[in-house]
């Protein structure tokens, strides 16, 4: 065409074409721009919008031809900063163009464009950013590291040290029983330390330091994770249990030998046919008034103790959890202290002891089964501090509801829902940080004629590693919560704090199965050898998704606490309320879904965090209030309420992952707002974006479908992301580095 005026629309032809098809709102779009400018005659809007046709798109040579035409401009006029000045100088800087800036800015932002990722992108070729683009530390490491550790950096230093020692050198041991026997011999070190018994009381030999604890277990997860299990069965699970469910005779009889590991221990909840389901648990401990014993019975094969840890070889005793039998009567499940084997351990009479065998991980766990046939404790061998047989043979507890007498027993456990997330999340962040150096160092390929680049910046690697570290980054600050709500918890509390370490477990689990494969695929080759470690943080992480309650049945009881959370405000669950819940008020929704605000695509809009997190809140009320009124239509209609539930399971776990999003989301921005060093704080404040712009990128299908956002936003959004992991990419070194994980538990790769 003759008008050179017309050679503005060319940088925006390139961009709509060469990202991919236009969708039928931009084609819109675009035409309604076109045939809304009178300079424009009618032969030219024809040849414009010959040029915006899904079903005739523009040839190979012609995308070429645009984008030649726009790099020789950006050569020409190197001071070039936005789309707009590109137009601009191909119609000749002419006068009509000059005065619909405006017109032109925002036709880019409702075509998601954002500007400054594509001037890149067009100054690739006088300027090769991704060959060029250098690993830097734009804030202090020690200060982020500080931050990351907070009040536990003490005993975190402590561990890391001990970790590092000549004896914990980690090898590739394949002989299950040497494997084992090694793991025993690293828990004795760490007891000998006083690490074992920290969250005991002082009394009793301890630390009284239930957060040193949770700290110790996830910094020994930096190092072999068969040791974190065996260290926390031992005293964890097996102490933890004597000391939550006990009372002061138990404490004084075995507590500090606990701590020392003098008794190694179990704990015997798990069965073959009751798995999560520990209110079926068949074992049985029967009373017999006249010897004042209990008698401890599996009746069948199938009610066998299973995956027991410990059990195998080096447990002497166990807490076993069976169903407390007075005169015929079942009082539920309870728990009993019983001896398995001797102190040269020899297996007790009456006591059966399997071997689980080689498994897909974690071979350095003795697990095994265990089945007791007719085995006789002492009375004093009940752990009775919620449930107890008195001096009649009477069944008593000062909890009468047999049901919340059995939650409430449970939920004194809720820790071991807080330290698997966190050796989780310290899996996570070893994975990434193998993965992430090896991505910096490692180089292949590179523009024609020049050396080769980095791979960790090209911008698909950025996705797959920064994207996830900007997630574990987020579940830290989420599991520190959960920490700090759970120690400084009150009763009234208690069945949110489990919902929400019930559902973090299962989040911050997902999460590294999932980083740890991408880890190991960005490694190439080398991600495959075992000397590198990622393969052993597979393995042994894959069952964390499933002991301490399989993660989906954990996903079920968040979203049933959320529900009745919900019933609780709103009672019956009447329409007006469901409405009501979903919509606070008018005027909030009037304004995040009104037409401006779901095609904004303004980077400040973008980068919000009063936009991210409404957009999770919105997102986690109305899949609640959906579910909610789901399962009161089949109610209504007569179904059994368990019966609607199973419909709705699948509800059940977007409820729960829309509000785990939110809490997680929603921790991070509030630890970002207490950190006062500015350079951290910066790059804290870009992982958070990155975190919550992901977050909404993977869930955009329910954003589109609840037109709570248009298609040009959500195209905004993913390339927002991706231009948050070339900012990011050059502090991602650091920001591993930042974690201080010992170079001993690194491998050989790094």
């Amino acid at each position: 065409m003759g008008n050179i005026k017309i050679q503005a629309f060319i940088p925006l032809f390139y961009l709509v074409w060469s990202d991919d098809l236009l969708s039928k709102k931009e084609l819109a779009t675009l035409q309604d721009f076109i045939n809304a400018h009178d300079w424009l005659s009618s032969e030219e809007k024809q040849w414009l919008l010959s040029k915006t046709a899904i079903s005739n798109p523009p040839a190979r040579h012609e995308i070429t031809d645009w984008k030649n035409k726009i790099e020789a401009t950006i050569q020409e006029n190197t001071a070039i900063k936005s789309i707009f000045e590109i137009s601009l100088a191909l119609s000749g800087n002419d006068t009509v163009i000059r005065d619909l800036e405006i017109s032109f800015v925002k036709l880019e932002n409702d075509l998601g464009i954002l500007g400054e990722e594509a001037i890149n992108n067009f100054k690739t070729k006088t300027n090769p950013q991704t060959a060029t683009h250098q690993t830097d530390d734009n804030f202090d490491v020690q200060k982020l590291t500080a931050l990351l550790d907070g009040e536990q950096a003490p005993i975190i230093k402590k561990v890391k040290s001990v970790i590092s020692r000549p004896e914990f050198k980690l090898e590739n041991i394949t002989d299950v029983n040497a494997y084992r026997e090694k793991v025993f011999e690293w828990c004795k070190i760490l007891a000998d330390e006083n690490l074992g018994n920290m969250a005991y009381p002082k009394e009793y030999g301890g630390g009284a330091n239930m957060a040193d604890y949770f700290a110790i277990m996830e910094t020994l997860s930096y190092h072999d994770l068969s040791l974190v299990i065996k260290f926390g069965v031992q005293f964890g699970l097996w102490g933890m249990s004597v000391q939550s469910l006990g009372t002061e005779k138990h404490y004084t009889k075995y507590l500090k030998d606990i701590g020392t590991l003098k008794i190694p221990g179990c704990f015997a909840m798990t069965e073959t046919h009751h798995g999560s389901n520990v209110k079926g648990l068949e074992t049985t401990a029967t009373y017999n008034h006249q010897s004042q014993t209990f008698i401890i019975h599996t009746p069948h094969e199938k009610a066998q103790k299973e995956y027991i840890g410990n059990a195998a070889l080096h447990g002497q005793m166990a807490t076993v959890f069976a169903k407390l039998i007075i005169d015929g009567h079942d009082y539920g499940v309870n728990a009993f202290i019983v001896p398995l084997r001797s102190e040269d351990g020899v297996v007790l009479e009456g006591v059966t002891i399997g071997d689980c065998g080689h498994k897909m991980g974690l071979n350095g766990v003795d697990n095994g089964t265990i089945r007791f046939n007719n085995v006789s404790i002492p009375k004093e061998n009940m752990l009775d501090r919620f449930a107890s047989v008195n001096d009649n043979g009477e069944f008593e507890s000062p909890i009468p509801s047999d049901n919340r007498r059995f939650f409430t027993m449970l939920g004194t456990l809720v820790g071991g829902r807080i330290g698997i997330p966190r050796s989780a999340l310290a899996a996570a962040k070893t994975g990434l940080t193998i993965a992430i150096r090896y991505g910096d160092q490692r180089r292949q390929f590179g523009p024609e004629g020049d050396s080769e680049v980095p791979i960790l910046n090209y911008r698909m690697h950025q996705r797959r590693l920064l994207i996830p570290l900007a997630k574990t980054y987020a579940v830290h600050f989420a599991l520190q919560h959960l920490t700090q709500r759970f120690l400084n918890r009150t009763e009234i509390e208690m069945q949110e704090i489990e919902a929400l370490a019930a559902g973090l477990k299962s989040y911050s689990t997902w999460s590294t199965t999932a980083i740890l494969q991408e880890c190991r695929e960005a490694c190439g080759g080398k991600g495959y050898l075992s000397e590198n470690r990622i393969d052993a943080l597979k393995n042994d992480t894959e069952i964390y998704t499933t002991f301490e309650g399989d993660n989906t049945v954990l996903m079920q009881l968040v979203a049933k606490s959320r529900l009745s959370e919900f019933r609780k405000s709103f009672g019956e669950m009447g329409s007006l309320g469901i409405i009501n819940y979903v919509y606070e008020n008018a005027k909030s929704v009037i304004s995040e879904k009104n037409p401006i605000t779901i095609r904004n695509t303004d980077e400040a809009h973008l980068l919000d965090g009063d936009f991210h997190l409404q957009a999770f809140q919105h997102r986690e009320k109305t899949i609640l209030a959906s579910a909610a009124k789901r399962i009161k239509k089949l109610v209504d209609n007569g179904m059994d309420p368990y019966d609607a539930f199973n419909v709705v399971q699948h509800q059940m776990i977007d409820v729960a992952s829309a509000y785990l999003d939110r809490v997680v989301l929603e921790q991070f921005q509030l630890a970002l707002s207490t950190v006062e060093d500015e350079s951290c704080k910066a790059i804290l404040n870009q992982l958070c974006q990155l975190y919550a712009l992901s977050q909404i990128e993977k869930n955009k299908a329910w954003y589109l479908e609840d037109n709570y956002m248009e298609a040009v936003k959500t195209k905004a959004i993913r390339k927002m992301v991706n231009q948050l992991c070339w900012d990011i990419r050059p502090d991602a070194v650091a920001l591993v580095t930042a974690f201080e994980i010992p170079d001993s538990c690194l491998g050989a790769l790094v």
